[in-house]
């Protein structure tokens, strides 16, 4: 029997694991130096937290206009 593997999905994982990356490299640059270290972390540190930011409030914009348009994806319980 064999068995098929499926291919990385690139356009799924592709930004969570850059922004892993990026506060991985934000945490190590925060434990090796002072001064321009310092200045790396808090850039690689506050990138991932914008991004979530950014992307969570456009959602939350999306869903406030959706909602007053009075359309539902959602079905109601009776």
């Amino acid at each position: 029997m064999t068995t098929h593997r499926k291919p990385f999905q690139w356009s799924l994982w592709g930004v969570p694991i850059a922004l892993a990356l990026v506060t991985a490299i934000g945490l190590i640059a925060a434990l090796v130096g002072d001064g321009a270290w310092d200045a790396a972390s808090w850039i690689a540190l506050g990138l991932p937290v914008a991004v979530c930011a950014w992307f969570g409030l456009r959602r939350r914009k999306a869903d406030g206009a959706q909602a007053a348009s009075g359309n539902r994806t959602t079905a109601r319980k009776p």
